[in-house]
């Protein structure tokens, strides 16, 4: 199915809502855009297997974006607004984009790539214009509503920062067959039981592959889809009663703030239409999703997959009620729990995660890093740590080598590492996850500088501005702590893994 269908059946229906400014966009107007931008791509000569790069907001053409890539056989990279000048034009360069696409809010971000990604044929902003860039309206306007000749799928390509300190992008193969066949499998309609009349929620950046995976199915099945600008606790509950939300999607900490609101503002609307919330990204604590559960009911859905789509693990409330912790059972899928050696471990014995039968992927323009995510077999690994109950359910012990999980965000302490390396004060650095109530884990600073006896707590704030000068926020330390010395061995090997667990221990953790 595809949205073509729907716009020539209801074209009134709404494809999304946009939650703060209640802008409806039916299916006959995204349609059209989409097809209008489909001719532009083609226009500028793009072809099947060739790449665009988005950086939006939640924005109304954020999926009339996507949706013309999808019909015009392209690879689409939606980045990330939260991330920094190099990292954008890092992403854009190394995905080969022809195309970038973003938005006058985000000018300060991109104006760079005038001189920084000269692969780029075309550069369009929405809302706007700047020197270097055409305005995407205008670029539309004069294109036909109908489809383009030789439509085909296409297919997102997203990045996963990596443990050297650069993204790298999760490469999927293009599906094959007419435009309108990709979906084998309907997870909104077979596992969560979605229809023509359901209301899904998004409530996440759709830059995420998972708010955008979800919700690209959910339009092409016909389901409306309500998108919030961005995530507050009270107005994620306001809209659920206001629109009479039947499906949605969340990362534990949205539980979190949601839970910590006073009872008279968390009780206040009627979350009852509430028929399934799904909730993923990040482990989520015992208690809290036990509260969940006594709050909305047994409809708390969740599941264990990663961008790279090689692998897809879920449960319902009744099992998880069975076997609390778990990520649940593989669905499209064989789990495989092997030590270092590669060898098959006990049933109750953690090691690395491998999935046997899923999707099919490599790490653009690193074999390296591809080939370290397969096992012997032929199985591919997210680097994550579990093992299986009697029953065959799956329990994450741990997650990838010392990525921190923040907010239901996954970050990578060496990027932050190499930034704070430069500076020119320190002498060495660690970075890692400490715990924190709300998110999960923030991220930690231990600093050994050149001279001791500057530690103190202007230096701290100076060295956490200096990372977020080239880096995320969310990627940066929240705090510094200063050491004369870091445990390395001989070898140079930092030791982190001992700070860490200091830290954590001290935690009661």
């Amino acid at each position: 199915m595809n949205p073509a269908e729907m716009a020539a059946a209801q074209p009134d229906k709404p494809a999304y809502i946009m939650a703060e400014t209640g802008q409806v966009v039916t299916y006959a107007q995204m349609e059209a855009a989409a097809n209008q931008t489909a001719h532009l791509f083609r226009q500028l000569g793009l072809e099947r297997g060739d790449h665009i790069a988005i950086l939006l907001e939640n924005h109304p053409r954020f999926l009339q974006i996507c949706w013309a890539a999808q019909r015009a056989g392209l690879y689409y990279t939606a980045i990330s607004w939260r991330l920094q000048q190099e990292e954008v034009s890092y992403i854009v360069n190394n995905c080969e984009a022809k195309v970038f696409i973003s938005s006058a809010a985000r000018q300060t971000v991109v104006e760079p790539l005038i001189d920084t990604a000269p692969g780029l044929e075309a550069r369009f902003m929405i809302d706007g214009t700047i020197a270097g860039f055409e305005s995407f309206e205008d670029a539309i306007a004069g294109q036909s509503a109908t489809p383009i000749a030789d439509q085909s799928e296409g297919q997102a390509m997203l990045y996963s920062s990596g443990t050297t300190g650069y993204p790298k992008g999760v490469k999927k193969p293009l599906p094959e067959g007419a435009y309108g066949e990709q979906e084998a499998l309907n997870v909104m309609t077979i596992l969560y039981g979605a229809g023509a009349d359901s209301i899904y929620l998004s409530p996440a950046p759709l830059y995420h592959a998972a708010p955008l995976a979800f919700t690209m199915s959910c339009l092409r099945n016909g389901i409306t889809v309500v998108v919030m600008e961005h995530f507050e606790a009270e107005a994620a509950l306001q809209t659920i009663e206001k629109y009479r939300i039947t499906h949605s999607q969340w990362v534990p900490t949205m539980f979190v703030r949601m839970l910590k609101l006073p009872d008279e503002d968390r009780l206040r609307n009627d979350v009852s239409s509430l028929q399934c919330a799904i909730h993923a990204a990040a482990p989520c604590p015992v208690p809290v999703k036990e509260q969940m559960i006594e709050w909305w009911g047994e409809v708390i859905y969740e599941y264990y997959a990663g961008t790279e789509g090689n692998g897809f693990v879920q449960l319902n409330s009744a099992e998880w009620l069975e076997h609390k912790g778990s990520v649940g059972k593989p669905l499209n899928c064989e789990i495989h729990i092997c030590d270092d050696q590669g060898e098959e471990v006990p049933v109750g014995e953690s090691g690395t995660i491998y999935f046997a039968g899923g999707g099919e992927f490599e790490y653009y323009k690193d074999d390296e890093k591809t080939a370290g995510s397969r096992h012997p077999e032929g199985w591919s690994t997210l680097g994550d740590v579990g093992y299986l109950d009697d029953d065959g359910y799956l329990y994450l012990t741990d997650r990838k080598h010392f990525m921190i999980i923040s907010g239901g965000v996954n970050i990578y302490p060496q990027e932050a590492e190499n930034v704070l390396i430069t500076h020119d004060k320190v002498l060495d650095v660690a970075v890692f996850g400490v715990p924190n109530e709300e998110f999960g884990e923030e991220v930690k600073g231990v600093v050994q500088l050149k001279h001791p006896e500057e530690a103190s707590a202007m230096l701290e704030v100076e060295l956490i501005d200096f990372c977020r000068e080239h880096l995320s926020h969310i990627k940066c330390p929240r705090s510094i702590d200063f050491r004369d010395e870091l445990p390395r061995h001989p070898t140079g090997k930092l030791y982190k893994r001992l700070l860490k667990d200091e830290y954590w221990a001290a935690a009661g953790r």
